[in-house]
């Protein structure tokens, strides 16, 4: 590619997730409900622990700051798709594609270590549980958020430089219902190396030392819990820890599937239906997993729905 013929572009055409005009309103209207639930299924979900005191533990405390992490994600992406199914257009301009980027890095992020954060709440409450309000009292707690938010923060301007520094060449079409800066570096038309570098070394240590940590917790619970000698006593410890674990698979298992779609298949359009999984679906099914089996939080649910009847 010639130097002329590089320009910082003013919009780039996200991919469909599908091309017939017919199937348009049907995802319009698929993709509106599951934006709608997924913010007023986090939404009641923080109401519900904020306005009960009997949820006003570390537990519930990480689960709100998780539930705004889905609202964030879910919204970073799913308005933008819901405008361009409504207006038939494909196109972003390059200022909101630059700040999906750095938005989503930053939700992701966040919920990935947060999950990492309730992992090790769980293991403080199964393997010390009479020091367990000692060791995660309030000042633990909010610390674990804050650095959290602050890794999140530091990655999500990494990614924003990281993408800054991109040229691109006229009329570029990402791959993509929403703009990923893995995307992106494939179609740049400036050198990309150390930004491969960069990438590939956050996304190691940002997912890897999560996992990790998540692994490392549930291995010292699983052996904790082993040692109970009453059949009601292990179910009690595992029932705790059932909602985060399942929340933890979905994450993972729907990163882990958009990765392998990418790398297996050659269809772009069929890894970004796989993208939909931890973009859309997540964020929505994260409330209603918590809820579900979870008298304390279907109690607060039902006050809040009484005070407001």
């Amino acid at each position: 590619m010639e130097p002329h013929n590089r320009t910082r572009v003013s919009q780039f055409f996200l991919l469909r997730l599908s091309d017939d005009p017919d199937l348009q309103p049907l995802l319009f209207g698929l993709f509106l409900s599951t934006y709608l639930a997924t913010v007023l299924g986090n939404l009641l979900l923080i109401l519900a622990v904020s306005s009960d005191s009997h949820l006003h533990t570390p537990m519930y405390f990480f689960l709100s700051n998780l539930s705004l992490a889905d609202i964030g994600i879910s919204t970073t992406t799913v308005p933008n798709m819901l405008v361009n199914l409504h207006t038939q257009s494909k196109s972003i301009p390059y200022a909101g594609c630059l700040a999906q980027v750095t938005v989503f890095s930053l939700f992701a992020c966040l919920e990935s270590l947060l999950l990492t954060v309730m992992a090790y709440d769980r293991l403080v409450a199964i393997c010390h549980p009479l020091h367990y309000l000692v060791i995660m009292n309030p000042h633990l707690c909010g610390l674990l958020v804050l650095v959290s938010f602050s890794i999140s923060l530091l990655n999500s301007q990494l990614h924003y430089l990281m993408m800054s520094q991109l040229t691109f060449c006229a009329d570029v079409e990402i791959p993509h219902f929403f703009c990923e800066l893995s995307q992106l570096l494939n179609l740049a038309c400036s050198d990309i190396s150390t930004s491969n570098i960069l990438i590939y070394f956050i996304g190691t240590i940002l997912a890897g030392v999560p996992l990790s940590g998540i692994l490392y917790s549930y291995i010292r619970i699983i052996s904790s819990i082993l040692r109970v000698s009453s059949s009601d006593g292990k179910y009690k410890a595992f029932s705790t820890c059932g909602s985060h674990l399942s929340v933890v698979c979905l994450f993972y298992g729907a990163a882990l599937g958009v990765y392998l779609s990418s790398t297996v298949s050659s269809s772009h359009r069929k890894s970004a239906v796989v993208s939909v999984m931890y973009t859309v679906v997540t964020p929505m099914l994260n409330p209603f997993i918590y809820s579900l089996r979870n008298k304390d939080i279907k109690s607060a649910l039902w006050g809040i729905i009484i005070r407001i009847a």
